[in-house]
């Protein structure tokens, strides 16, 4: 029998306490800075295949609310590590301790007290498949979630519409979050869900805007998806895209994307807006980035502390997206002004 340890690829190896769902989990790993909001992180889709280092000290010191709060119906990490594990909550919305969240729905967690020299190798050798180990007769091989159509696993099966509203929005679901089709719905549109792979122009009449998700892992696998925005482009619909979907837009219009040394996941990322003075403070969770602007398109936001791309606006027509995330949950509601930004394109 061995106590439960996170392995690294490489060999590195971090001996913990397990807190969770007593099995083994592989994955790739990935480092969040945010002091709150562990809830709706560990449910967006965005992390599907991800082994989830919370780099704030103490976590679970507010419980867990209901399914209103999150941002889908169950866990979408792989595995989590955090520093210390808060099993005495206090909060009046709490209705159960993280540790019964994460064995009700089998996600192994660890306690590791020095989750920050974990962040240090994550940031000095970049992203890492890593896998949990809880005991000696339960050894996953290390799987890259990347080379999965993660995408499909997280996406919505069926056509949904919601909403009375004059404009009509279709929303491609490629693991959207939920307060994104919250903050759409609040502002009185008609809104119309389909999975990444639905015939949007073969199934549907009429629309009046295409929005493209958040969402999971390397957006060169979704081609159909970048088919249909590419045809969306051709018809010049109103197009906008959020953190994946700035990626797809960007394919979809000539670009190219690239995996980032070890991603942006947290809710203090700084960006500023290109050709203002305006700096704001952003909420991200992605392992990828654009890298060639398309012909046509010119960059709208730059991330303020390594200078990657964190938006793209096309010159003269209604295209555009951002990298981070302005629905927040968690994190700051800066941006939130966009998907007006948008609505007024349509």
């Amino acid at each position: 029998m061995i106590n439960p340890i996170l392995e690294f690829q490489n060999g590195i190896i971090f001996k913990g306490k397990s807190f969770g769902y007593e099995g083994f989990t592989s994955g790739e790993i990935a480092f969040a800075t945010g002091m709150t909001g562990y809830p709706e992180s560990l449910t967006d889709p965005s992390y599907k295949g991800q082994i989830l280092v919370l780099t704030y000290p103490i976590i679970g010191n507010y419980g867990v609310q209901d399914l209103s709060s999150w941002e889908s119906s169950h866990i979408q990490i792989s595995g989590l590590i955090v520093s210390i594990y808060n099993e005495t909550p206090s909060h009046h919305k709490s209705i159960y301790l993280l540790a019964e969240w994460l064995e009700r729905e089998k996600i192994p967690a660890l306690e590791i007290s020095d989750t920050r020299l974990i962040t240090q190798t994550i940031r000095d050798k970049g992203s890492s498949l890593v896998r949990i180990i809880i005991n000696d007769n339960n050894i996953p091989r290390f799987h890259d979630p990347n080379e999965d159509n993660l995408v499909a696993l997280v996406s919505s099966k069926k056509v949904l519409t919601e909403g009375q509203g004059k404009k009509h929005i279709v929303l491609i679901d490629c693991g959207i979050k939920e307060n994104i089709r919250r903050e759409f719905l609040k502002r009185d549109v008609k809104l119309t869900t389909v999975p990444w792979d639905f015939d949007i122009f073969s199934e549907m009449k009429s629309f009046d805007g295409l929005f493209i998700s958040n969402g999971p892992g390397d957006p060169k696998i979704v081609s159909q998806t970048i088919e249909t925005v590419k045809k969306a482009l051709q018809k010049k619909v109103p197009t906008f895209g959020i953190c994946l979907g700035n990626q797809i837009l960007a394919l979809a219009a000539g670009g190219d994307t690239y995996k980032l040394k070890f991603g942006h996941r947290g809710q203090n990322q700084p960006c500023y807006e290109v050709g203002t003075r305006r700096c704001y403070i952003t909420t991200q969770n992605h392992g990828f980035a654009v890298g060639r602007i398309p012909k046509g398109f010119s960059p709208w936001f730059i991330n303020a502390n390594d200078g990657t791309n964190e938006g793209i606006k096309h010159d003269s027509l209604p295209f555009f997206s951002v990298q981070f995330h302005p629905e927040a949950c968690p994190g700051p509601m800066d941006t939130l002004w966009l998907f007006d930004y948008f609505l007024k394109a349509l």
